[in-house]
């Protein structure tokens, strides 16, 4: 199911792909990984992806910083950096230098990572995010994690894959800073935007003009004012070899002024090396025959045993247990993007009106937990909330919700609808990003589709969607076929590997071209 979405400009250029294909060595670059340190999506891509990588034959493994919060005494760390001299480029006394570490660990079944080490901007900090200096702090990833590579004589990568703004200035330090060191001059570099909407820091809808970054002035100093100005994420862009999203339509869709955040121009420009692979998910773990977190296990032939998953999660949750009743569950960050609102301004007209019941779990924006706190009131019977993180809530969910609800505003990839379908619990959705990429909509004419699909951003239009799938959910025979066919989905991490790995040839051949003098005329030299 995985797809790659190729530029239709330089698609017949690049293919085939002649450089033989030897296994590389790829550092992946980001800022969290599961189980170490984890706040999004994007600590599990870094965990699973690799070893999926790893399984076709390359050298996959990852660094991100190392965090207070990790713990050495579950996980032991071994040193094989120490006292790697950072450049700040400050000056007017400040220091030159900040002193770094790097330190390894890798668990029996996961990838190999490192770890940045700095007292100050990461140990003393117990969180990943939402520190005033954060610029300063990834800017000091990234020029730590390139100083790191030059002199560890251990292992040198050919391809370092950047995720997401923490990491973006990568790519610009090894054309513009480094541009004359040999070791990062052999290194190829892919950046992934896993979303858009986060750029830094700063509010990028509302920059003055003072401070507007171009994306092409030098990388100020770690100490420098202009630090905490710049726009990372459109760095990123500009000097990567290649640029990839984590579905094909959301690499559509960034093109255009609706998602594209105040970069669909410079991504219109620099299309030619613009791609779309969408995630996976981990088939072994996310496996409902074996799952040890469900209260029964089951599979696609034996749905009936589901039904006792769902009488455990409406008693979990203290809603009348009623397995004929359908159960409405979302489990997601609950903000603006994940289309909460749309659910703010139906779903109390929806309960008035059908026999069904809403689990809500996740937290966020506190109108949005307000507003569902005083739903419950309203709804004692119909609907039931827990507002705080929990790691085994989301299965319990995927496990026993009849109809997964993820309406998003946008949405570059999603997870969530796919450990869902795995589940058996059947999605609706909006079409944006990767849920129109992983989500087939139900045609009742040929009896087909994976879950129930709406267009419009509207609450009308959510709203109409909701009545489908409780009216399609009366036909048992026809609701199980759904349901079946959701959970026989190939999500699997091997498949979006596959893709990765061509995106990483094809990174190679485009520089060795380049090199040759045999480039296209399309191509600028930021596209290579």
């Amino acid at each position: 199911m995985a797809k790659l979405f190729i530029s239709d400009v330089v698609k017949d250029f690049i293919t085939p792909i002649s450089t033989p294909r030897r296994p590389l060595k790829i550092l992946m670059v980001g800022t969290e990984i599961t189980p170490y340190a984890q706040v999004g999506g994007i600590g599990r891509v870094l965990y699973f992806l690799p070893q999926a990588l790893n399984r076709l034959g390359h050298d996959v493994r990852i660094i991100i910083p190392k965090y207070g919060k990790i713990d050495e005494n579950k996980y032991p760390l071994e040193m094989v950096a120490e006292g790697i001299q950072v450049p700040t480029d400050a000056e007017d006394g400040k220091e030159k230098y900040l002193i770094c570490n790097v330190k390894t660990h890798k668990l029996p079944d996961g990838p190999r990572v490192y770890f940045l080490e700095n007292m100050e901007y990461y140990e003393k900090r117990a969180n990943e995010y939402g520190y005033a200096d954060d610029p300063v702090r990834f800017a000091l990833f990234c020029r730590g994690t390139l100083e790191f590579i030059r002199k560890y004589e251990q292992w040198k990568p050919n391809i370092i894959h950047c995720n997401d703004w923490q990491t973006a200035l990568i790519p610009q330090y090894i054309k513009t800073t480094y541009k004359n060191d040999p070791t990062l001059q052999s290194c190829h570099t892919v950046y992934t935007i896993h979303n858009l909407y986060y750029q830094g820091t700063f509010d990028h809808r509302f920059i003055s003009e003072l401070d507007y970054d171009d994306g092409r002035s030098e990388i100020p100093s770690f100490f420098s004012d202009r630090i905490h100005k710049i726009n990372s994420m459109r760095r990123g862009i500009l000097y990567a070899d290649i640029v990839n999203t984590v579905s094909e339509t959301y690499a559509r869709e960034i093109l255009t002024s609706n998602y594209g955040e105040g970069m669909d121009g410079l991504l219109r420009e620099v299309r030619t090396k613009l791609f779309g692979i969408i995630n996976g998910i981990d088939y072994e773990e996310f496996n409902p025959a074996t799952d040890k977190i469900l209260y029964k296990n089951y599979s696609a032939s034996s749905l009936e045993t589901r039904d006792e998953n769902k009488a455990e999660l409406q008693r979990e949750f203290n809603l009348p247990i009623n397995v004929k009743v359908p159960v409405f569950g979302i489990s997601s960050r609950l903000d603006e993007q994940k289309g909460i609102d749309l659910v703010m301004e139906t779903v109390d007209y929806f309960l008035n009106e059908f026999d069904a019941q809403l689990i809500i779990n996740g937290g966020g924006d506190g109108r949005y937990l307000s507003y569902f706190q005083d739903l419950e009131k309203k709804h004692p019977k119909k609907v039931a909330t827990n507002l705080n993180y929990n790691y085994t809530i989301p299965r319990h969910i995927f496990s026993g919700a009849d109809i997964f609800l993820m309406p998003s505003k946008f949405e570059p990839c999603g997870i969530a609808q796919m450990e869902a379908m795995r589940y058996g619990s059947v999605p609706l959705v909006r079409a944006t990003g990767g849920l129109a990429d992983s989500v087939i909509d139900f045609d009742p004419e040929t009896n087909n589709g994976t879950g129930f699909v709406f267009q419009k951003y509207e609450g009308m239009a959510f709203f109409a969607a909701l009545v489908r799938a409780m009216e399609t959910y009366r036909y048992k025979k026809i609701w199980q076929g759904i349901v079946r066919r959701c959970m026989k989905q190939d999500f699997s991490w091997g498949e979006s590997a596959k893709r990765y790995s061509d995106l990483y040839y094809r990174v190679v051949e485009l520089k060795r071209q380049r090199r040759s003098g045999r480039t296209h005329p399309n191509l600028s030299e930021e596209t290579l």
